[in-house]
């Protein structure tokens, strides 16, 4: 089903991820419908043209699009299931969209149940935080039919401005779960790196300074994340040689940083993983870094 933009779309759950995605929603030409546990959640909104209502039930009755964000699993099956739930009064063609980081598992179990009823539902988890809503740059990561998903694109054009298609029902929220998985382990090496500096007299502040500037050009991690498998490389593939480059780079400095580490007595976990598993996780195996350091852990 496409959406007419005539349509009114529902929000349901205006907490701090939720608001300022709604609040985006509020310039829909068919007007919005939202719902919060906490009245005093939708006033932004609706004082931006929004209308309120007590709860998911009456979202569904009258939108065709509607969006979830709600804080876990529990809260999620409840809105969409429970007493008062958009099920109760969603039509079919109906297309719900679970912006709560959930379990993959739990959205395809509630596909099916809403796929009973003629309903479609997607996981729909988002990346970049209420600045990336706020802005209208939100990633939006939508697991479920691709009809489906052509339904909701032009609705979250309004707050993303990357809306992926991640594939069928769950693959949404896997492909979120990579994503921040990425994120987190990268503060956790941020972290490292800090007290590597500190431990060295770095001003932490000024690297902070330095790190933001220059992940802003190269992209930081994700500048890596070009191919389309992890599989290791052929010698006469054109990444082959790009990756072993970047691998000779990496385990110098990294094994520099150890170096240093040791002299100031700081430990470095994810230092000596980094070196150890970065030709591989790169698909070009070890450089000789990282096999001398093997072989001299394994004396």
């Amino acid at each position: 089903m496409t959406v007419s933009s005539a349509d009114p779309v529902g929000f349901i759950g205006l907490g701090s991820m939720g608001a300022p995605i709604a609040q985006r929603f509020t310039a829909w030409p068919g007007g919005l419908v939202v719902c919060d546990a906490r009245p005093e959640a939708t006033e932004k909104a609706v004082g931006a043209g929004a209308r309120a209502v007590a709860t998911p039930a009456e979202v569904a009755a009258v939108a065709h699009v509607v969006s979830i964000t709600v804080v876990d699993d529990e809260q999620v099956r409840s809105v969409v299931t429970g007493p008062g739930g958009v099920l109760e009064t969603a039509r079919p063609g109906t297309v719900v969209a679970v912006h709560s980081t959930i379990a993959p598992d739990t959205a395809v179990a509630l596909a099916t149940t809403c796929a009973e009823k003629g309903v479609d539902l997607v996981d729909a988890p988002v990346s970049g935080g209420a600045p990336g809503a706020e802005q209208g740059r939100l990633a939006i990561m939508v697991g479920g039919e691709r009809s489906a998903y052509e339904t909701v694109k032009p609705v979250f054009a309004l707050t993303s401005d990357m809306t992926m298609h991640a594939g069928p029902v769950g693959a949404g929220t896997r492909m979120k779960v990579a994503r921040n998985l990425l994120h987190f382990i990268s503060f956790t090496a941020a972290a490292e790196a800090s007290r590597l500096a500190e431990a060295a007299g770095v001003d932490l502040v000024k690297l902070g300074k330095v790190v933001r500037h220059t992940d802003a050009i190269t992209g930081g991690a994700g500048a890596i994340m070009l191919r389309d498998t992890t599989a290791p490389i052929a010698e006469d593939d054109f990444w082959h040689g790009v990756f072993t480059h970047v691998r000779g780079l990496g385990e110098k400095d990294v094994s520099l940083a150890l170096a240093l580490a040791a002299e100031l007595g700081v430990d470095l976990p994810l230092g000596r993983l980094a070196l150890d598993q970065l030709g591989d996780g790169l698909g070009v195996g070890p450089g000789p870094l990282a096999a001398a350091a093997r072989e001299k852990a394994t004396r």
